[in-house]
């Protein structure tokens, strides 16, 4: 022992009682610690003396003696530790002293004391221990097994931090992890009943151990658990995201949580199928199984209701009725008499020539390309209402003539788009749409047939039907001679099926694409439709025959504008697959240089979309950062990619638009073109006003294809929100290029997207409170951008019928209340702006600024509802969509 102590020790231990020892601490009695000795109270004084005290009597000779003072210390540093806002006082007044115990505790015999001592020491390691040297753990390790919780909150989490460490030391060393893998126990039992769930559950991601949450979970916190669980997989790199959501699953399951089960496993791709029916298994609840039915339709998943899920074969009739969502168009129209605007309007209703003062109001020449905006506007506007005001008109009226005029007044190719036109106008209603669709099919022109076929594709997109209308009418054109209605056939195929993986169609189509017979923009269009039936199955026959075919296309074919949707087809069957693209990749490296690069990042874009892949957006933005000489168009789709990655959470997103505007400032012309598109996409239905403000900016680019593309992510970032400001904008760039033919077009077409289905329908390829992809949506999506990076020689030449793509994409933001029998129950629920909760203390509301209102609602991108009654009870937490209400058995009239 260093002489002061002893010193010291023999006077306190002579008198301790006396009180002078303390008034010179220890042999280097400097002024300074005189004069902190005298700052401190009597309280405090009379706690450091009896500390030190115990110190010196915990080295006494006798047991009894240092038993006791350990007890004592113990007693005092509990006592202290509760609260945490400083250093507790026993922790700060032993600081001195912990180099002197940690001595004696070498040289200590083995026994219950030494066990006493390490706790001790383990916890005054909490403040004085070096950094890196994880002691705290280490007398842990030596100590009794007491209760870890006592010695209060920090501590445990210092332990658990240590342990991570530890853990990753030994894991590295191959030595034994038994007695940590106990303290892991003991720490996430504590955590998990102290409201510290993701402190828990990050400690278990460090020690690789996840299961064990499973059997510390309860029922009062595993929502909470499983939010946190759900929301950090999106962070974590694969596999640990997959296993994290697996957890989550189970634990779901655990608590017969079944909707949000669900929801995990339709976002865990590989098993959706097989999770899908457990959850559909584990209960009898008939109109449990309804709600779930909703949630499959909404996500697009082609689910054959089998016995396993409904014995009964009305049940089983039923359930396959709602997951084919023929119920969509019902709930739409109910929706839209609702907010009353079952009204049809015109072009004219949305153009507001009125408004708009000087040049370009008295436009009113009967152009083809006018006439063919006016188609568009027309189809978006009263997508879905059933009447409008040129197709559907009664043909009686005078002012317009009857639908066949409105047909006529559009030259060739446009012909076909207006034919098509009235297949988005009856969407979802397929008995009426086939019905009035089927006169077109009987044109001599090959053009009006060409748009009925895929007419037929738009009104039956995202509703199936046991019988398949529109696969036995549309087979019987894929193979006629005129290439116009074979792409019309093909394409309303693809629009039909997407998402459903039907064997025949792969069939049928890969034979086309074998067809020496058919021309490139047949095989191209057959290729897209092949990738959105396929969407991200990694079907690799489909993928070598697409292969195969881009090998064989000669220079001259490589330089046509269409074959940039080649690459997208390829993608689109390995969308947000993630590694399962790398073997296609490889063969990807070895095409034609033209073709070698756009394809490579076009895969890997679309591999990774929705992912938020950090890794892959730096990727791109170097391949963007590149200088290019010789005409290269890779680099827009890089920066199409970035969007498509980073749009999976809002963060990500935020930081996306920072980059972009980067690119904007810095890059080349051919990158510049790309970044409104790609802001277009983060922002899908959901108009920020910063991004408003920039693609504003960029409407009035000197470079045409940028400002072009600008005025279509206009429309794409208000699509179906009706707000108020980009009508305003799009108003003004109407009189501004009232010269410009393919600008004006540009603008309608924005226009129209902007008033979709008069404000009840987005376009987000999110829904379930933005935790779900659909990947349907977002291939439809995807497939339209790619298209408008050379808008010349697609949407301004003659293939605008791509627009109609975007049909895959468009949904009802409603949430419609229904009864068991499920027939429109109106209650009143709060919206408000969605609030993150995630690792939230107590029970945080999830909506700010809400505001009451009678179902159906409309629901704008970030927003939530929740039931303003308790007299129903949903039976799914996420009220969107359809949402089936049972009467609350508790529930008492006032």
């Amino acid at each position: 022992m260093s002489p002061p102590e002893n010193a010291n020790g023999g006077t306190s231990a002579a008198a301790p009682s006396d009180p002078a020892p303390p008034a010179k601490p220890s042999a280097k009695g400097k002024k300074k610690d005189d004069k902190k000795d005298d700052d401190l109270s009597e309280e405090d004084q009379a706690l450091k003396e009896q500390l030190e005290l115990y110190v010196v009597r915990a080295q006494d000779t006798d047991p009894g003696v240092q038993k006791l003072a350990l007890e004592s210390m113990r007693q005092e540093i509990r006592s202290a530790t509760s609260s945490m806002t400083s250093v507790p006082k026993p922790l700060k007044f032993l600081r001195p002293h912990y180099g002197t115990l940690k001595s004696y505790f070498d040289i200590m015999p083995e026994s219950e004391l030494k066990k006493y001592m390490a706790d001790i020491l383990s916890v005054l390691a909490l403040t004085m221990s070096v950094e890196g040297e994880r002691e705290s753990l280490r007398y842990r390790l030596l100590g009794s097994e007491g209760d870890i919780g006592s010695w209060g909150h920090e501590y445990v989490r210092n332990l658990a931090g240590e342990i991570a460490q530890e853990f990753q030391k030994r894991q590295g060393e191959d030595m034994p992890i038994d007695a940590l893998m106990e303290l892991v126990q003991q720490i996430v039992s504590f955590h998990m009943k102290h409201n510290a769930e993701p402190e828990a559950v990050d400690l278990l991601m460090e020690v690789e151990d996840l299961d064990l949450l499973v059997e510390h979970v309860d029922s009062t916190n595993y929502k909470r658990a499983c939010l946190y669980l759900t929301s950090m997989s999106r962070f974590h790199p694969a596999p640990d995201d997959m296993l994290a959501l697996d957890i989550a699953y189970t634990i779901y399951m655990k608590f017969e949580d079944l909707a949000n089960a669900l929801r995990i496993a339709l976002l865990l791709d590989s098993k959706s199928i097989q999770y899908v029916k457990q959850v559909y298994t584990a209960t009898d609840d008939l109109t449990l199984k309804k709600q779930f039915s909703y949630i499959i339709a909404r996500h697009g998943l082609a689910l054959e209701i089998d016995d396993e899920i409904a014995a009964d074969e009305n049940d089983k009739e039923m359930l396959q009725e709602i997951v084919n969502n023929t119920k969509l168009s019902e709930g739409y129209l109910t929706l839209a008499r609702d907010i009353e605007v079952m009204e049809a309007k015109s072009p004219e209703d949305i153009y507001k020539v009125h408004l708009i003062d000087g040049r370009g109001a008295s436009s009113s020449l009967d152009s083809a390309r006018q006439n063919l905006a006016a188609t568009f506007v027309n189809a978006f506007v009263n997508a879905g209402f059933g009447q409008d005001k040129l197709m559907t008109a009664p043909s009686d009226s005078s002012s317009s003539g009857s639908s066949g005029n409105w047909l006529f007044k559009n030259k060739e190719h446009g012909k076909a788009s207006a034919a098509a036109s009235l297949g988005m106008i009856l969407l979802w209603d397929t008995d009426s749409g086939l019905a009035q669709l089927d006169k077109y099919l009987h044109s001599n022109d090959t053009h009006v047939v060409a748009g009925a076929l895929l007419g037929i594709g738009v009104v039956t997109c995202g509703v199936k039907n046991d019988c398949d209308p529109a696969m036995a009418i549309l087979m019987e054109y894929v193979n006629k001679d005129d290439s116009n209605i074979r792409i019309g056939a093909i394409l309303g195929l693809g629009i039909a099926y997407a998402g459903s993986q039907k064997d025949e169609l792969r069939v049928q189509l890969s034979a086309i694409l074998g067809d020496p017979q058919a021309t490139l923009e047949v095989l191209v269009f057959t290729a897209v439709a092949l990738g959105l039936v396929f969407v991200g199955s990694c079907n690799e026959e489909i993928a070598q025959s697409i292969i195969f075919f881009l090998m064989e296309r000669s220079e001259a074919e490589l330089a046509e504008p269409i074959i940039r949707l080649l690459p997208v087809a390829l993608g689109l069957l390995y969308l947000g697959k993630q590694e399962s693209v790398e073997a296609t990749a490889e063969v990807a490296k070895t095409f034609d240089e033209k073709i070698r690069k756009y394809c490579d990042v076009t895969l890997m874009s679309l591999a990774y979309a929705g992912t938020g892949n950090v890794l892959k957006v730096q990727k791109l933005l170097g391949i963007c950062s590149q200088h290019l000489d010789k005409g290269e168009t890779h680099q827009g789709p890089a920066v199409l990619g970035i969007a498509l990655i980073a749009m999976s959470e809002e963060l990500g997103a935020e930081m996306a638009i920072r980059s972009l505007e980067r690119l904007l400032q810095y890059g080349e012309q051919n990158i510049r073109r790309a970044v409104p598109l790609a802001l277009g996409v983060l922002c899908i239905s959901n108009p920020k006003v910063n991004v408003m403000d920039t693609l504003s900016r960029l409407s009035h680019d000197a470079d045409a294809d940028v400002s072009m593309a600008a005025i279509i992510s206009l429309g794409l970032i208000g699509a179906g929100t009706n707000n108020a400001r980009i009508a305003g904008m799009l108003r003004n760039l109407s009189s501004y290029y009232y010269k410009e033919a393919a600008h004006l077009f540009c603008v309608r077409i924005a226009q129209g997207l902007v008033h979709l289905g008069k404000g009840l329908l987005t376009l987000s390829p999110y829904h379930s409170d933005r935790f779900l992809l659909s990947p349907m949506a977002l291939g439809g999506i995807v497939t339209v951008l790619h298209a408008c990076l050379d808008m010349k020689s697609t949407i301004l030449g003659k293939y605008h019928y791509i627009l109609y793509i975007i049909v895959l994409a468009m949904q009802p933001r409603m949430l419609l209340t229904v009864d068991e029998d499920l027939k429109p129950l109106p209650v009143p629920v709060r919206v408000g702006q969605a609030v993150d909760v995630v690792g939230q203390a107590g029970r945080p509301k999830t909506i700010t600024g809400f505001q009451t209102h009678t179902t159906p609602v409309l629901l704008a991108a970030g927003e939530r509802a929740e039931l303003a009654t308790d007299k129903y009870i949903p039976l799914t937490s996420t009220l969107e969509g359809f949402v089936i209400l049972k009467k609350n058995p508790e529930y008492h009239e006032e």
